[in-house]
């Protein structure tokens, strides 16, 4: 059986949005945050500014939602109308641009709280990655940047690879399980015995030249299945469990 270390976190927060990068006039949230998401939670807080590779397993619970409303700003690089736009912006080129300004709204998820198992593929991190957590710089948030996070636990955990052919999930708790072709490493879609729903989501991203000073992310997005505990079981291949016996699906 493997083994290797990672940084678990046991968060809360108050009120959040995860993005879907798809919903514009209804910002709509995803059940939990997506990896990249996560990913960059770590990067800001260890003050990486190159990429670290690691995975991530992400599990947890809201309690409802809510709607609120928001300030929207829409800037289309047209030549500024004064009938038509808010706000007016001169460009160092001499021209002046025009944004509209307006209300939407955002889904927001109550009560969010979080199992996070942060392992990086460079091991020695992981202790660096600990410090970060544990001693922050300065507030930390996931989701929009007034998505603060609470703290209530982070430790390092030794995670253990275990063959079962049936697992039943917790209640109380949501999973995001990997979706991959190869049996050995992933978790078909037939393993499991529940209604999930299929998401396709942002993992990292690469920056592609398009044009002199302009460059494009692209991005390398993994499946998963959003799996609610409780009443649901998947029979897989592998898993991995953590010191104290909570699983661990490696994105």
């Amino acid at each position: 059986m493997s083994t290797k270390k990672a940084v678990r976190l046991e968060i809360y927060q108050n009120l959040v949005n995860y993005k879907k990068p798809t919903s514009f006039q209804l910002k709509e949230s995803y059940p939990l945050p997506p990896p990249s998401t996560v990913i960059g939670m770590v990067h800001f807080a260890c003050g990486y500014t190159d990429y670290e590779k690691m995975d991530v397993s992400i599990q947890g619970s809201f309690n409802s939602r809510v709607y609120d409303l928001y300030t929207r700003y829409e800037f289309s690089g047209s030549s500024y109308e004064k009938d038509r736009h808010q706000l007016k912006f001169d460009s160092k080129d001499g021209k002046s641009y025009g944004a509209i300004r307006g209300i939407s709204t955002a889904e927001l998820l109550v009560d969010v709280n979080l199992v996070l198992h942060i392992c990086p593929e460079d091991q020695s991190k992981v202790e660096e990655i600990y410090k970060a957590f544990k001693y922050p710089v300065e507030y930390i948030s996931l989701g929009r940047r007034e998505d603060i996070i609470q703290i209530n636990e982070v430790k390092i955990v030794e995670l253990e690879e275990e063959k079962v052919k049936v697992e039943v999930l917790e209640d109380n708790t949501n999973y995001y399980i990997p979706i991959k072709d190869d049996e050995k490493n992933g978790y078909d879609k037939k393993r499991i015995a529940t209604k999930a729903s299929i998401f396709t989501l942002n993992k990292v991203y690469t920056k592609e030249p398009v044009r002199k000073d302009v460059k494009f992310r692209r991005w390398e997005t993994v499946k998963v299945a959003y799996c609610v505990g409780g009443k649901n079981t998947i029979s897989f291949t592998k898993i991995y469990k953590d010191d104290d016996n909570k699983k661990v699906f490696l994105i």
